[in-house]
């Protein structure tokens, strides 16, 4: 039986941080390509800075307005801040141990050598000497800095070099002249890494190192006594008091404003800087002890995800899995034609995001084409799919775009898109008071003989067909009347002043998709109970929400199998006796982010099968526009349910949640009969094509001219 003392839940923060050790724990693998462990311990790096930058930031929220009440792990916050600050040192000691002593003696190996500043030949001193005087000298600025005055700004996240000077003479001879201070800042787009000439190889040396050889020359006349980089993290989480907010747009750009001089929550730097430069980082920026880390190698990690683009090194990489097309859509016919003849289901990235792109672009063009209308909350930076809108808008269709301003690091972009439409005769709604529009979904309304039909799009991933070659997602495109009566109300809801309402297939966060999931489960529940077969198989992103995961512990208690993949955070204790014995949890963390949510229940044998832009966590369920969108096209169905299915059978990639947190590789499976589902996933991507090409022609059509008739 569960023990009543233990927790019935995980640590959020904790989770998030064993998450991030998996993608770690890929740059550790010896049998991956060189620059690919390389690349994951990059992504580890910017994974933990928007940690740092996030949930960092909450907790000393929590801890300054004297928040004592505990999680639902049992942790206050005090507690949290102590065991979170802990693991993250551990974190990063592993970070550096893995590129310090496992990746840079294997990349100078290999013919990617970094040249110490000791280490420079005259060659390469002479270059580096050249790269100083004419790129870095006439740029950067030092600033000096007074101990009376107000700090100086500091970019977050930025690399700053700072400077101990000697201190200047001073009349009275008996007290001690201070050391005097100045900082350097390197700004964000400034180049890291500068390419000296190598032994048949790539050489680099560091940016900050060339600097450092130089300082001098920004200080004629003065004693330089020490220079060490460092970097801050400032407080990200920063929201916007909506209700207060006349103008939605002015308060985002108010909000980015503030999160440049919010609070310095982590100070990284470089673990040569000695106590007195500590000590004047540590005044200046208000940090504690507790938020600084001294750092044994190059600050910054992520920076090296540009080495692993390194040319001539392509034995150093991944097999190149370029997006495949899908044999469902011929190039050759309008999309409109084979939607209508059935459902189309896509899964990125081993297909290609293009036909997403291309029935937004026909639309543009296609004189039948009446209305589009099209969620947006993350895009790239020259999307397609946002110039398609403008032009269809130029071209008088009735274009609607929702472009979500709260989305969190892709404010500014996204300000940007919106105005960019707007004066491009696009109406632009900046999404749901009080709510971030997580939904992804683009309605096409179409003039046909036989009267209105809408198109549409649903997605679990966001209209950005950059990650769509990187992020796994799901690609439902349908003309379903149903789902099409739904998806407009679905915008009249979001865009006007209309009342929530029942939908007649989706369901929508915060409104009813809850209640409709817990509905889903209890009816496993009750099959169960009466001798039926009852199985519940759920894909996320993360797995936060006390309700849901109470939900699927009742499930377990009554005998359901529940089996799941989690790629990150999951607060579900698994395998517990009497809680949750029949719940399985394990994490897939390959070359592509796991990052589709689909949901199976059997449901007494009639499978009911749904993609959705929610994970379960609280604020998808209640404080966000999320879309749980059924699967019911047969083919498509059996093809989504067949992908679930390979994504839980994973013992090469997945790791499996164990009761106390930890996560083990799988092995009670031989390594030659290994699953690696998205290997398996890409093979039979190629060989659904390659089948559908190696289709003998039943006929020749022309192509002919509109309107042409036989």
């Amino acid at each position: 039986m569960a023990d009543l003392n233990e927790p019935r839940f995980f640590n959020r923060e904790l989770s998030w941080l064993e998450f991030n050790q998996r993608v770690l724990d890929q740059a550790h693998d010896p049998t991956l390509p060189l620059l690919e462990r390389l690349k994951f311990l990059a992504i580890s790096g910017s994974n933990l800075d928007e940690f740092a930058s996030v949930r960092l930031g909450t907790l000393q929220g929590l801890l300054e307005e004297g928040r004592r009440q505990a999680d639902a792990a049992g942790l206050t916050p005090e507690q949290q801040s102590k065991v979170v600050l802990g693991r993250m040192r551990q974190f990063v000691a592993d970070q550096y141990l893995c590129f310090s002593e496992e990746l840079t003696p294997a990349l100078t190996k290999a013919g990617i050598k970094r040249v110490l500043p000791h280490e420079l030949t005259a060659t390469q001193s002479q270059i580096a000497t050249a790269v100083f005087r004419d790129e870095l000298f006439p740029i950067l600025s030092p600033m000096a800095v007074d101990p009376e005055a107000e700090p100086p700004m500091l970019m977050n996240l930025a690399l700053h070099l700072a400077v101990r000077l000697a201190p200047a003479e001073k009349k009275d001879a008996d007290s001690p002249a201070p050391s005097r201070f100045a900082l350097i800042p390197f700004g964000r787009q400034r180049q890291r890494f500068i390419t000296v000439p190598g032994d048949g190889g790539a050489a680099y040396v560091l940016l900050e190192d060339v600097v450092m050889l130089h300082v001098g020359q920004f200080f004629p006349g003065e004693t330089v006594l020490e220079a060490v980089p460092f970097r801050i993290t400032r407080n990200a989480d920063v929201e916007l008091r909506e209700d207060s907010a006349v103008d939605l747009l002015a308060g985002m750009q108010q909000i980015l404003d503030a999160r440049k001089v919010s609070a310095c929550v982590r100070l990284e730097i470089a673990d040569q800087a000695s106590f007195e430069m500590r000590g004047f980082l540590q005044d200046l920026l208000h940090v504690d002890t507790d938020d600084m880390f001294l750092i044994a190698g190059p600050l910054e990690l992520s920076a090296f995800m540009r080495l692993t683009g390194s040319q001539g090194f392509e034995h150093l990489k991944d097999e190149p899995w370029p997006p495949v097309a899908s044999p469902q859509i011929d190039p050759a016919r309008s999309l409109f034609e084979t939607i209508a003849e059935r459902d189309v289901l896509l899964y990125h990235p081993y297909e290609s995001f293009d036909p997403v792109v291309r029935l937004i672009e026909e639309a543009v063009t296609d004189p039948d084409v009446l209305a589009i209308k099209q969620t947006l909350y993350r895009t790239s930076s020259r999307s397609p799919i946002v110039a398609a809108l403008k032009r269809a808008a130029l071209n008088g269709k009735y274009v609607t775009a929702l472009v979500e301003l709260k989305a969190r690091f892709d404010e500014a972009r996204n300000i940007e898109w919106a105005k960019d439409l707007e004066r491009n005769g696009v109406q632009v709604i900046y999404g749901v008071k009080g709510l971030k529009t997580h939904a992804k979904v683009c309605l096409i309304v179409r003039r046909e003989p036989q009267g209105i039909v809408r198109y549409m799009h649903f997605g679990t991933g966001n209209y950005n067909e950059q990650t769509a070659t990187l992020y796994s997602d799901v690609s439902l495109m349908t003309c379903d009347e149903e789902l099409g009566v739904d998806a407009t109300g679905f915008f009249h809801m979001i865009t006007g002043y209309s009342q929530p309402q029942r939908f007649q297939k989706l369901e929508a966060a915060p409104i009813g998709l809850r209640d409709r999931l817990v509905e889903l489960i209890e009816g496993e529940i009750n099959n169960k109970k009466q001798g039926r077969k009852a199985l519940i198989q759920i894909k996320l992103n993360a797995l936060v929400d006390e309700r849901m995961i109470e939900a699927l512990y009742l499930a377990s208690q009554a005998g359901v199998k529940v089996r799941l993949s989690i790629r990150g955070v999951c607060c579900l204790r698994p395998g517990v006796p009497g809680l949750s014995d029949n719940i399985t949890v394990s994490s897939v963390i390959d070359r592509f982010l796991e990052h589709s949510r689909v949901m199976y229940f059997y449901h007494g044998g009639d499978d009911r099968l749904f993609i959705s832009s929610a994970d379960w966590m609280p604020r998808n369920l209640d404080r966000r526009v999320e879309l749980l969108v059924p699967v019911e096209d047969p083919a498509a169905k059996a093809r989504l349910l067949s992908i679930l299915k390979l994504h839980m059978q994973d013992t090469a990639k997945g790791r499996r949640l164990l009761p106390d947190g930890r996560y083990e590789r799988i092995l009670d499976v031989k390594e030659g009969d290994r699953v690696r589902s998205q290997a398996e996933l890409y093979r039979q991507a190629q060989a659904a094509l390659q089948a559908a090409e190696q289709q003998p022609v039943s006929m020749f059509e022309p192509h002919r001219a509109p309107g042409q008739e036989l």
